[in-house]
């Protein structure tokens, strides 16, 4: 699923930004993040598909994956407060 020269993007805000590359240790990254106890549902981000990470029902994070030739190669994902509150975000049917 993941391209083997995938790389996730994470901005928390604040000038601290986080990069990943390759497979394994965006998968790493990916369990790590699955202990925070998060909703994932998908979302209209300022008009475009993506996702909403929930927690406690309250916007956590937004994300985007781009995928080419039916793998994975880009995550990016938003996690700063103050820039979540500023999206149009509207949650679609599960």
């Amino acid at each position: 699923m993941l391209d083997p020269d995938v790389v996730l993007r994470a901005d928390f805000g604040a000038g601290v930004t986080q990069e990943v590359r390759g497979a394994e240790a965006v998968a790493r990254q990916a369990q790590a993040c699955s202990r925070l106890d998060l909703v994932v549902l998908p979302a209209l981000i300022n008009g475009a598909a993506g996702a909403v990470s929930t927690r406690d029902g309250r916007p956590f994070s937004v994300g985007a994956v781009t995928v080419r030739d039916g793998k994975i190669v880009e995550l990016d994902f938003l996690a700063d407060p103050e820039r979540l509150a500023q999206l149009d975000l509207t949650v679609l049917d599960r």
